[in-house]
Formats: structure tokens, C-alpha cells, sequence
């Protein structure tokens, strides 16, 4: 049977990140891709002009619409923008036993817009964290959800381990925020950590990048991979993406998530 996999997540009108995003990577990896829908947001290469969040009930009816029926062998979630749709999430991802998830705790656009409500965190921590197999925080996420303030690889490490704690079998801080000449992401298994290191590409067009790896991940996990070497795998797409990136849009432009298809 093919393997599957379902993005819960806002969707990005210009297609760079967001579930159209998480789509098309789940097909780079020749996954089959499913959608619940978050939130309509309103951006483009620019940044997020406004979004309308979708009620929690609709939420909860497009999963068990799709798990129901179809299943999935992973699943990723993104935007989530609310406390009460973090808990919809939550309940239909454990009522249908979803056991491979990737949390990418999506808070602030590239451009600074707010997506998760402030109050909402709290909810991310105590409904979702303890369901994730993988979480990909990027620093100022990572900040958030551990109290430490993330700077270096040091204050990494600090902050995986204090998010670790609170539920998530793996966790994936995120070094794109760090500068550097190199982008250091390091990988936390309660044990031990692995360090993924990638020559930073010189180039705006980042649009996307955070849902484009979680959703790599969820792909790697729904074809049978294990956590490391799905993260492994994820890091390798994401950087010939942003190598390949398009200059499209007058901003930060997407990635090129068909790379590895030609």
C-alpha cells in the first residue's frame, strides 16, 4: 500500500509554505498527501497580510473525513493559530491513533505576523507536545516553548533538552536563526545529540522553510524510516530546495520543492 500522510496546517495562496508546501514535498517523497485545514491566510513573497482561522469543528470533521477513510501513516502539523484548534487536533489525532507526528510549532511568519495566538502556547505544550514523535522548533520557538534563551549551539542544546521534558520523543532545534557561515541543526533523542551541519546558501528565497522540513520528516516517517534518518533525509531535501530556490515575488521567495524530481 502506498504511504500516506496528512498536513494539518494553515494554506499559503502564493504556495510556498503552508499545506501547499506540505503537499508537495509529501510528493517529492512519493508520499500520498491528505489536508485539514487551519486557517486561510492572506500572504504572499511580501509577508502575511491577515488570516481567517477555520472553527474547530471544521477542523475535526476534515480529519476524520480523511483518517476515517483513507488513514495516514504520519502525520505533521503546522499552523495552528488557536488553543481551542490545538485541542481539536489533539483529541481526533488521538482518536484515530496517529502515532508517527511531527510537530512544527509554527508561531510567527517570516515576516513577523503573528500566527499562534500568545495564549495558545500553553495548549501547544500541554495537548500536542506529548503526542509528537519529532518536533522542529526553530531558536526563537524553541525560546518560547523552553524558557532558555536560544543563541548558539550551547543554548541549543539547553533548550532541546527543557522541550524534551515536556513530552516529544525527538527534538529538532532549528540553527537558520543563528547565523553563521554554517547552519548547525541539532537533533535531541533524550540521549544523546546529533549535529546536522549545512553550508548556509546565500539567498532570500527561504519562504517556506520550516514547513517544508517538517513535512519531509512526516514523509520519511510514513515510508518507514526512523526518526534520525528521517530528519537526516528531511535536512538533505530541504537544503537542494534552497539551493534551487525560486526568484519569484517581489520578497522571500519559495522553494523549489520539485528539485530532486527532474
Amino acid at each position: 500500500m502506498k504511504a500516506r500522510a496528512i498536513t494539518i496546517a494553515g494554506s499559503d495562496p502564493g504556495g510556498g509554505a503552508g499545506i501547499q508546501a506540505d503537499l508537495k514535498t509529501f510528493t517529492a517523497f512519493k508520499v500520498y498527501g491528505m489536508s485539514a485545514i487551519t486557517s486561510v491566510t492572506v500572504q504572499n513573497t511580501l509577508g502575511v497580510r491577515g488570516a481567517h482561522n477555520v472553527p474547530p469543528p471544521v477542523v475535526e470533521e476534515q480529519m476524520d473525513a480523511v483518517l476515517s477513510d483513507i488513514g495516514a501513516d504520519a502525520a505533521k502539523t503546522g499552523m495552528l493559530a488557536t488553543a481551542q484548534v490545538i485541542r481539536a487536533v489533539a483529541g481526533r489525532l488521538k482518536a484515530h491513533g496517529v502515532k508517527r507526528l511531527v510537530v512544527d510549532p509554527v508561531m510567527y511568519a517570516k515576516s513577523g505576523h503573528a500566527l499562534l495566538e500568545p495564549a495558545a502556547v500553553g495548549a501547544l505544550i500541554k495537548e500536542l507536545l506529548p503526542l509528537a514523535l519529532v518536533i522542529t522548533p526553530n531558536a526563537p520557538e524553541a525560546q518560547r516553548l523552553s524558557g532558555v534563551k536560544v543563541t548558539d549551539a550551547a543554548s541549543a542544546r539547553r533548550a532541546a533538552r527543557a522541550i524534551r521534558a515536556l513530552g516529544p520523543r525527538y527534538v529538532l532545534v532549528k540553527g537558520g536563526h543563528l547565523g553563521g557561515e554554517v547552519c548547525e541543526d541539532l537533533l535531541f533523542d533524550g540521549r544523546s545529540f546529533t549535529a546536522h551541519r549545512s553550508p548556509r546558501v546565500n539567498t532570500r528565497n527561504t519562504h517556506g522553510t520550516g514547513c517544508t522540513l517538517s513535512a519531509a520528516i512526516a514523509a520519511g516517517l510514513a515510508l518507514g524510516a526512523d526518526p534520525r534518518e528521517a530528519v537526516r533525509e528531511g535536512i538533505a531535501y530541504v537544503a537542494g530546495a534552497i539551493k534551487q530556490a525560486l526568484p519569484l515575488g517581489g520578497g522571500h521567495g519559495p522553494l523549489d520543492h520539485c528539485w530532486r524530481m527532474r
